[in-house]
Formats: C-alpha cells, structure tokens, sequence
C-alpha cells in the first residue's frame, strides 16, 4: 500500500456552464479519424455562443495558441478548451493554459485522438467522447463534473507534467514505437514487448520527500497523477489525480521486462517481489552510473541528458471536466 498521508480534500469544482470554446485540433495525432474536428466543432456550436478552431502546424503551435486566446479581454477569452489530439497534445494545451504556472481560468475538454490516450481515459473512463462531450457542454449535470487536477512541475526543465512521467523500459518502449506502422494502443503494445526482450534494468535511486524508497536495479519508476498509461498499462491504480500528492510505482530488477506488459494490464505487478509504491509532494529519480535517464512524460520522449528527473506537485492546477469521481471508481 501507498504509505500514509494525510490528504487534503480535494479542491471544489470552479467551472460552470461553459460559453466560448476554443478547439485545439492535432492532424498528425495518432488515431485522428476524417471528419471528428467537424463533428466535435458542431457539437460545441449547438451550444455555445462562441466557437474557434485553432488546427496545430508544429510542436509547441497548441501551447502558443492557448495562451494567446486566454490573453483576450475579459467577455471574448474561451472558458472552455477543447483539445483533440493525444496526451503529448494535451499536455501542450495544459501549458498554454496555465502560462507561468498559474492555475487556470478556463476549463478543458479531451477529445481522445492520439496513439494511449491515458489522460481522457483518466478523468472519462471508457464512454464514447461524442457523450463526454455534451456532458460538459451543458454542465452542470449528473453526467459532468470539473475537478480540479494537479500537476507536477519538472523541475530540471521548468515543463509542467498532467499525466505522468517515467523512466526505464516504458520511455524506451516510446522510441521503438516510432519505427512501427500500427497505430493506437497496438502500436505502444507491440512497441513495449519489442523493448522488453532486450532491456536491461538501469542502477538507479528514487526518493520521495528526502527518504529513499528505493535504490538498485530499475526496470523502471512511474510518477504521476494518471492511473493508466500507454492506454490500458495500469500502472498506478491507487493515483487519484485530484489528492495534492503524486504517486509513485517503482519496478526493480527481480521483475522481469518482459513481464511488465502482463503485469501492469491488471495492476498484478504490485502483489510482485522488488515493488515499491509510495506517494509525496516531491519525487526524485536517479540514475547512478552517469549515463543519461532515459525518461519521457506525457507520452513524449524527452531528449537524453540529465541523470536526474525531479517532480514536484502543483495542487489543483486546471479545472478538466470528466465523470463523476463515483462513476469512474465504480467503472474501475
């Protein structure tokens, strides 16, 4: 189990029935299907009184253009975001939305169209995002309800984390995936088993605010609000993303890469000798022999390095809308 803390009750809803949206669409998004801009533009134009599309040319496009429409006078700013695309794209609105680490005004949808997906199935679950969609857009309703989500600061770069972030055999699964022509989860799954048959567990140290949890060989360390990665590993099944504290799964040496995969699908690795949970305000993951940590987050492969990541929580960033927290448990 998690150790114990005393958790803060999570930060009451701010949002309310949304009037301006600005839709933040990714083309190149991994499962992005001909016609789902449109139809995701049509739902928002039934009901809102304003609605821009912004279609994203490069990285870092979605950033830019969030922040810039939240800078628009009082009355014309979006209070609502709707980003459709995959968790490197919502992580890239996020950024846009609390520019200079600010909490944000403006609340945010997620129309899943990338490869996992983790951070729609995080606050939706499995409903189709056709309904999740009119549900926020006439909340308040039984249907919807905007939490206020933390983030983590990573503190080595200054960039703001919504899903997670991890080293080990699960960043490297990402590099591989590049070469795979499938798409959706089948791409990462394939991309995970391919990696895991030549990975070798890194020396590595994690500690969670100033005590070592762990310290030895790694297969890899998972930080994070979001419960599922990849779009269906279930790597931090007790993660609530609301609490104030990240949580933290560490695989050591005497689990075997290959049975990541099996083992994360149903959250079974946590019954396995060599794993470590815990929960903090402020997690740090080493590497110890100097090489460079190989770590992504947000489903985002980050350039090598640094031997150290460092995360820090920022309690009740953004308003998401997403399902009632007792229909996501009972889902669960």
């Amino acid at each position: 189990m998690p150790n114990d803390l005393q958790v803060p009750a999570p930060t009451a809803p701010a949002a309310s029935r949304p009037r301006r949206a600005l839709i933040v669409a990714n083309p190149t998004a991994g499962t992005m299907a001909p016609g789902t801009v449109k139809e995701a533009t049509d739902l928002c134009r039934e009901r809102l009184d304003r609605v821009d599309v912004h279609t994203t040319r490069h990285r870092g496009d979605a950033r830019d253009a969030v922040s810039a429409a939240l800078r628009r006078p009082q009355g014309e700013a979006p209070d609502l975001v709707v980003a459709i695309g995959g968790d490197g794209t919502v992580g890239e609105v996020i950024t846009g939305m609390t520019d200079g680490h600010r909490p944000a005004s403006a609340a945010l949808a997620v129309v899943p169209a990338g490869t996992g997906n983790s951070g729609y199935r995080m606050v939706w679950g499995e409903l189709p995002w056709q309904d999740t969609v009119r549900a926020a857009l006439t909340a308040p309703s039984p249907g919807a309800a905007a939490r206020r989500i933390d983030l983590a600061l990573l503190v080595e770069t200054g960039a703001l984390v919504f899903l997670g972030a991890c080293s080990g055999v699960i960043a490297q699964a990402l590099e591989t995936a590049r070469g795979i022509p499938l798409t959706g989860p089948a791409r990462y799954e394939r991309a995970l088993a391919e990696t895991a048959r030549t990975f070798t567990a890194y020396p590595g140290r994690v500690t969670v605010d100033g005590t070592v949890v762990h310290e030895g060989g790694t297969v890899f360390a998972n930080v994070g609000g979001g419960r599922v990665r990849g779009g269906q590993y279930v790597v931090l099944p007790w993660s609530d993303p609301d609490d104030g504290f990240l949580d933290v799964c560490v695989l050591g040496s005497e689990v075997l890469p290959s049975e990541v995969a099996e083992l994360t699908l149903t959250g079974a690795h946590l019954n396995r000798q060599g794993v470590v949970y815990a929960r903090g305000r402020t997690i740090r993951v080493e590497r110890l022999d100097g090489r460079p940590l190989c770590f992504e987050h947000d489903g985002e492969l980050q350039p090598a390095g640094a031997a150290v990541m460092t995360l820090r929580v920022l309690p009740a960033m953004i308003p998401v809308w997403g399902a009632p927290v007792t229909e996501l448990t009972s889902a669960a």
